[in-house]
């Protein structure tokens, strides 16, 4: 097993190329902490992250690099995350405390995109020069690069919608609804009525319809209205029951031991 530590000087990737982790680690960091850390706007100079994990031997296997513990400072904010499988096979991340880091809602549904404008509604319009309520948020990426649903839900449309491009819609039970528009195409064989997973790519950035340059333009509704999907919380929906405590508390001690003591010997090099 093996542990890394970075600091954050531009963006994530290259602290993690710095620090020694492969694609597949950095991206599997990014998923364990999606629900806390919007990787596209949060992360500043000076930001750390510590990690523990297990390489592949088979360089081209896509689980390549196995996290097994992970902490993340981001703003002063702590946040750690530990792998725990348990008697069943079922295997998920959680706090030292037992709290599931998995939540209703995905952060962002970009990675390593930058916020290009933010909820806004008084903003001026690129395009029609205009003030026009901004009911969303835009993320700057490259053309082509995955977009992922930010919850689980339903595919309630699929196509073009005027300014928006090529647009899709999912419906997340009654209340819930995320718009992801501009898109240069859509995950194959996805359809009106079809579920999605949390995280599942279901199209692609582009600079369709009123768009000055690639990004994806991401809304957030509840029961009908705007909301800003920066700042909206949601509640963790799971924390390990007492049948599952004891089993995890064993499991996870010795990690959450050297995952620390990788912190302390990687700042005390850093000091020295």
């Amino acid at each position: 097993m093996t542990g890394a530590y970075g600091v954050i000087e531009t963006n994530l990737a290259d602290a993690g190329h710095k620090a020694g982790l492969s694609d597949e680690t950095i991206e599997e960091l990014t998923r364990i902490f999606a629900w806390d850390i919007d990787f596209a706007s949060n992360l500043n100079p000076g930001d750390q992250f510590t990690v523990l994990y297990k390489n592949s031997p088979d360089a081209s296997n896509a689980k390549a690099g196995r996290i097994y513990a992970a902490e993340f400072v981001s703003g002063g904010k702590f946040l750690t995350a530990i792998r725990f499988e348990d008697a069943d096979g079922n295997v998920n991340y959680y706090t030292p405390e037992g709290n599931s880091l998995h939540k209703a809602f995905l952060s962002t549904p970009v990675d390593y995109a930058r916020v290009s404008s933010h909820f806004d509604t008084h903003r001026r319009h690129p395009v029609l020069n205009r003030i026009r309520a901004h009911k969303g948020v835009d993320y700057a990426a490259r053309t082509g690069t995955p977009v992922k649903a930010a919850g689980d839900g339903e595919i309630t449309f699929k196509g073009r919608k005027g300014g928006y491009g090529q647009v899709l819609i999912l419906k997340h039970g009654d209340r819930y609804e995320t718009l992801y528009a501009h898109l240069s195409g859509f995950k194959r064989n996805l359809n009106d009525g079809d579920h999605v997973m949390q995280g599942e790519v279901i199209g692609y950035v582009g600079q369709t319809g009123l768009a000055t340059g690639p990004h994806l333009h991401y809304e957030f509704r509840i029961d009908g209205v705007h909301q800003n999907p920066e700042s909206l919380e949601f509640k963790r929906p799971l924390r390990l029951d007492s049948q599952h405590m004891a089993e995890f508390k064993d499991q996870t001690k010795p990690l959450l031991a050297k995952l620390y003591q990788t912190k302390s010997r990687n700042l005390l090099a850093k000091n020295q």
